[in-house]
């Protein structure tokens, strides 16, 4: 899930929007996500491993 909707801000103005609010959120609770297979290696990098993996190449804006 991207980060940017679960930092979503959310305006309840009304009790019908407060009441729909409610009701997807009990809809949503029950309900697991997909299982992802991956059909290529993955590596996960963190922090100072990302540098490493990258070496020390400068990468150059394009738009001189």
């Amino acid at each position: 899930m991207a980060t940017k909707s679960i930092l979503k801000d959310v305006n309840i103005k009304n009790k019908r929007s407060a009441k729909k609010f409610v009701d997807a959120l009990e809809n949503a609770s029950g309900k697991t996500s997909k299982t992802v297979v991956y059909s290529r290696t993955v590596t996960e990098l963190k922090g100072d491993d990302i540098k490493k993996y990258f070496g020390d190449k400068k990468w150059q804006d394009t738009q001189d």
